[in-house]
């Protein structure tokens, strides 16, 4: 059987936390930082961590990742 590919939107956005959880960089952090109000670019600089109903849509594009519960 040929290995499967894992999407490369995927592999460029998202982590697999050690529990298993999918951790991710907020959007808008790349330029136009000026118009951006100063609690929105802080909260933006946390990794956050997916919901799990999220989470099923995205794990079938990264199928070598191991999912732990």
């Amino acid at each position: 059987m040929p290995k499967m590919k894992t999407k490369s939107s995927t592999k460029k956005r998202f982590r697999l936390s050690a529990s298993g959880k999918i951790r991710f960089k907020p959007s808008g952090m790349r330029h136009g930082m000026s118009k951006r109000s100063q609690s929105m670019k802080r909260k933006a600089r946390k990794v956050g961590v997916m919901s799990d109903s999220d989470s099923r849509i995205i794990m079938p594009t990264m199928p070598y990742a191991k999912k732990r519960s």
